[in-house]
C-alpha cells in the first residue's frame, strides 16, 4: 500500500513542518546515540529516567551490500530529519537478537506545544464547575453501580472546558504539570505524525518521505507506540498509570463480561477512533437486546404451537396427507411421494414472522474492475444453484434406502433438507475463499486510484468491500427467498436451467426452512471462521515469537521489547471489525422475517465480540496509534441504507416467500359462505385450497417417472402439484396441457 497523507479532526492543506533550532550531527557519522538498557523491565523511559519514549523505531542491522548502504542512509536520513524537527532518539540493542536495535523517540516540551498547535489539539483550560442534572433513577446506583467498573481502580475522568491548543497563549490552559498536561495517547498521535511526514531521500523534485514508506520497504521492521505496562501485573514504576492493567481487569477479563465498558479510560489509552468503535459496538448490541426478545417470543410461540396447528395436522395426518399423492420434483429419476413424508418441515411454517482526468480514468477502470468481480460472485451463484439441482435428483433416488437404519431420523431427513444443508456448507466455503480474493483485489483498485487522504482512502475501500462482501453474503439468501421456486412451471411442462437441469421447488412448506438453514451456516461459520483468525491465530503466533526468540531466565526484556514480540494491528485498523458488525447487521434485519432467531444469535455474538476484540487488542496486538475521529465513517450511510432495504426484503419475505397472507385469505374469506363449506372461521381444509389436480397421462416422456413406489396404485389417473393453478379452460386447482 502507498504512502497518503493522514487526515486529521480538520483537512489542512499542505503544511510545512516547523523546524526545531538543534545542534544537529553530520548523519554521516552518526545514526543516534545508543545506551545501555537500564535493566528496568517496565521502564517508559530513555535510560536517564527522565525522557519519557513516545515512539519506537525497529530496525535489523545489514550487511554493507549495496542495497543495504541505501537502507542505511535513509535510516540515517530519518533520524537527522527528526533530530532537525527537535526530537530526541537514544538506540539500544535487543536483549533476545543481537541484529535488533530499537530507536527510541522523544518529543521535548517545546516539540509537543508546536505540533499540538499544528493539529489543533483541544486541551483543557480550567475544570468544569457546571453543576449537573441528578438523574431520576439515583435510586438504583445500589444495584446498577455493580454493572460499572470499580471507581476505585478507574476513578471518574475530571472533565474540562477545552480549546485548540496555541502555544503563545500556554497561560491560558491548564496546564499544573508539563509532564502530565499531553496524554501518552496524544504524545504518540504527534509522534507519528512527524514521523509519517519526515522526508528520507530527495531525487530531482521527487521528495520521499514518511515512515510508512519505509515499513512497506523493510528499512524499518515495526514502528509502534509503548504499552504502559504488562496487562496482567501491575506495573512496580511509580509514573506508570498502569492504563493497560485497568483495562485488562475490568473491560477485557472474563470475569467482566457483564460491566459496562470504562469508555473514557479506551479514549484517554487508545485515541477516539477506538472510544468510537467501541461505543458504537456497544450501543448496537444494546439495541439487539429487544430485537431478540420479539424473535425469541416469535420463535417460542411457533414451537409451542406447532403441534395445534391446523396445517399441520392435516399435512401429518395419515387420512388426510397420506392419501395425497404429490408430483414428482425432478424427471424420471424422482417419484411420486406422499405429502406427510413433510411433516416436520410443514411445522415450522406455523413459526410467526418477525416482522480529476487521470483521476477519471483510474475511478473508471476500479468501477469497471468492481463489476467485473461482482459477476464473478454471481456466477459462483449459479454454480451453486446447478450443484443444488444435479445433487437433488441423487438425493431423491438414494437417500429413502440409505437410511434404512437410521429410523428415528429418517422423518426429519429429506431429499430437500439434505441438499439445502450439503447447498449451504459448500455456499460458506466458496464465501470464504472469494473474500481472501475480493480483499486483494478492493485494495488494489483502491490503491490504483490514488485517494488524496487516508478518509478518502478509506471510504473507497470501504464501498468496495461492502459490495463485494454484500454480494458474495447475500445473493444466496435472495435467490431462496425471492427466485427458488418462482419459476418451475409444472409436470407436463418444467422450466429447465440451462436446458438441462429442471428448476427446484421448495417443500409444500415453503423455502423458509432452506432460508433459515442457509442463515444459520453462513452466520454460525463466520462467527467461527472469525474468532479463529482474530483470536486463535495472534495466540499462536505469540507464543511461538516468543519460543522462538526465548532468553535466559537472569536476562530482563525491556517494554518496548516486550511489545515488538505481539502483533502489528495492521494497516486498516478497525476495518474488518467494522465490516464483520454491518455484514451480520444485514443478516439480522434482510431476512429477519424467515430467521426470527437471528438476532439472538447475534446478540450472544455480540457480548461475546466485545470482551473478544478487548482481549485481543490489550494482550495480543502492539498498542495502535491514537487517531481522532467524529464518527463512524462511511459505515454510518452504509447501515442506513441496509435498514432501508430490510424493511423492503421482510415485506416482501412475508408477501411472496411465505403463505400468511394466502392463509389469511382462506381462513377470513375462502372458508366460509359463499367459497367454503364452514359456517365459521377455520383452517380446516386450506391443505386441499393450496393444491392443484395434475392427470399423470399429460406427462411429457421427458418427466415421467422411471419407477413407483411400494404403495402407489396404479389406478391412480390424477395426482397433486403445490401450488394453485388452472387449466386451458380457465378453472382454477387444475392443470392441463391438452394441446401442448
Amino acid at each position: 500500500m502507498y504512502d497518503i497523507m493522514e487526515e486529521e479532526e480538520f483537512e489542512f492543506e499542505a503544511v510545512e513542518l516547523p523546524d526545531i533550532t538543534v545542534e544537529l550531527p553530520d548523519i554521516a557519522c552518526c545514526f543516534c546515540p545508543q545506551a545501555e538498557f537500564n535493566g528496568k523491565s517496565d521502564s517508559l523511559f530513555f535510560n536517564d529516567g527522565v525522557r519519557r519514549i513516545d515512539f519506537v523505531l525497529v530496525y535489523e542491522d545489514e550487511d554493507m551490500k549495496e542495497i543495504d548502504k541505501n537502507r542505511t542512509f535513509q535510516k540515517r536520513k530519518v533520524s537527522a530529519s527528526l533530530m532537525k524537527m527537535g526530537m530526541e532518539l537514544e538506540a539500544a540493542r535487543s536483549v533476545s537478537d543481537e541484529k535488533l536495535l530499537f530507536v527510541k523517540v522523544h518529543m521535548p516540551w517545546d516539540v509537543l506545544c508546536t505540533y499540538a498547535e499544528v493539529l489543533h489539539i483541544k486541551l483543557p483550560i480550567q475544570p468544569n464547575d457546571l453543576s449537573t442534572t441528578s438523574s431520576p433513577f439515583n435510586f438504583l446506583s445500589c444495584i446498577t453501580r455493580h454493572f460499572y467498573p470499580s471507581e476505585d481502580l478507574i476513578a471518574k475522568e475530571t472533565e474540562y472546558f477545552t480549546a485548540p491548543f496555541e502555544k503563545d497563549r500556554l497561560e491560558y490552559f491548564y496546564v499544573k504539570d508539563r509532564d502530565l498536561f499531553f496524554t501518552p495517547s496524544m504524545r504518540s498521535r504527534m509522534a507519528y505524525y512527524i514521523l509519517s511526514r519526515a522526508p528520507y531521500e530527495v531525487r530531482g523534485n521527487i521528495k520521499k518521505f514518511g515512515v510508512t514508506k519505509l515499513l512497506d520497504g523493510g528499512v524499518y521492521k515495526a514502528a509502534y507506540p509503548l504499552h504502559d505496562c504488562r496487562f496482567n501485573v501491575r506495573s512496580k514504576e511509580d509514573e506508570c498509570p498502569n492504563e493497560r492493567y485497568l483495562l485488562y481487569n475490568e473491560w477485557a477479563h472474563p470475569k467482566s463480561f457483564y460491566k459496562m465498558q470504562p469508555l473514557d479510560l479506551i479514549r484517554k489509552y487508545y485515541g477516539e477512533k477506538i472510544g468510537i468503535y467501541f461505543a458504537w459496538l456497544g450501543f448496537y448490541t444494546a439495541m439487539l437486546a429487544l430485537a431478540a426478545i420479539v424473535g425469541l417470543g416469535c420463535f417460542i410461540y411457533g414451537y409451542t404451537t406447532q403441534e395445534t396447528s391446523t396445517w399441520s395436522k392435516e399435512v401429518c395426518d395419515p387420512l388426510i396427507g397420506g392419501n395425497i399423492v404429490m408430483c414428482p420434483q425432478c424427471d424420471k429419476e424422482c417419484t411420486y411421494w406422499r405429502l406427510n413424508s413433510t411433516c416436520e418441515s410443514s411445522k415450522v411454517k406455523e413459526k410467526v414472522p418477525y416482522t480529476a482526468c487521470g483521476r477519471c480514468i483510474r475511478v473508471s477502470l476500479g468501477i469497471g474492475t468492481v463489476l467485473f468481480w461482482i459477476v464473478l460472485i454471481l456466477a459462483s451463484v449459479v454454480a451453486i444453484i446447478v450443484y443444488r439441482l444435479a445433487v437433488f435428483f441423487s438425493f431423491s433416488t438414494r437417500l429413502q434406502s440409505d437410511l434404512k437404519e437410521l429410523e428415528p431420523f429418517k422423518e426429519y431427513v429429506t431429499a430437500q433438507m439434505a441438499t439445502s444443508v450439503t447447498a449451504s456448507i459448500i455456499s460458506f466455503v466458496v464465501i470464504m475463499v472469494l473474500n481472501i480474493l475480493y480483499e486483494r483485489v478492493a485494495i488494489w483498485i483502491t490503491d490504483f486510484e490514488l485517494p488524496r487522504t487516508k478518509t478518502d482512502y478509506e471510504n473507497s475501500l470501504t464501498l468496495k468491500m461492502f459490495l463485494f462482501q454484500f454480494v458474495n453474503y447475500y445473493s444466496s439468501c435472495f435467490y431462496i427467498a425471492f427466485a427458488k421456486g418462482k419459476v418451475v412451471g409444472y409436470p407436463g411442462q418444467p422450466v429447465y436451467l440451462l436446458g438441462k437441469y429442471r428448476n427446484e421447488e421448495c417443500d409444500p412448506g415453503g423455502c423458509l426452512i432452506e432460508l433459515t438453514t442457509q442463515l444459520t451456516v453462513i452466520m454460525g461459520g463466520k462467527a467461527i471462521w472469525n474468532n479463529i483468525q482474530e483470536v486463535l491465530l495472534p495466540w499462536m503466533k505469540n507464543l511461538i515469537f516468543r519460543y522462538c526468540t526465548r532468553v535466559g531466565s537472569e536476562k530482563v526484556i525491556p517494554r518496548w521489547e516486550q511489545d515488538y514480540q505481539l502483533q502489528p494491528i495492521g494497516k486498516l485498523g478497525l476495518f474488518y471489525e467494522y465490516l464483520e458488525m454491518v455484514i451480520q447487521f444485514g443478516f439480522v434485519t434482510l431476512f429477519v422475517a424467515s430467521f426470527p432467531l437471528a438476532p439472538v444469535l447475534a446478540l450472544v455474538n455480540n457480548l461475546f465480540e466485545i470482551r473478544v476484540d478487548a482481549w485481543k487488542i490489550i494482550t495480543q496486538f502492539r498498542r495502535m496509534v491514537p487517531e481522532k475521529a467524529q464518527d463512524i465513517g462511511a459505515w454510518q450511510p452504509i447501515l442506513q441504507g441496509v435498514a432501508i432495504l430490510a424493511v423492503a426484503s421482510n415485506a416482501m419475505i412475508i408477501a411472496f416467500t411465505s403463505d400468511m397472507i394466502p392463509r389469511l385469505v382462506y381462513y377470513w374469506s375462502f372458508s366460509v359462505y359463499p367459497y367454503g363449506d364452514h359456517s365459521s372461521h377455520t383452517m380446516q381444509g386450506y391443505i386441499n385450497n393450496t393444491l392443484s389436480v395434475f392427470d399423470i397421462q399429460d406427462f411429457s416422456n421427458k418427466s415421467r417417472p422411471l419407477q413407483t413406489p411400494y404403495w402407489f396404485n396404479n389406478s391412480t389417473t390424477y395426482i397433486e402439484i403445490s401450488d394453485i393453478h388452472q387449466d386451458t379452460t380457465g378453472s382454477m386447482n387444475t392443470v392441463s396441457t391438452t394441446g401442448m
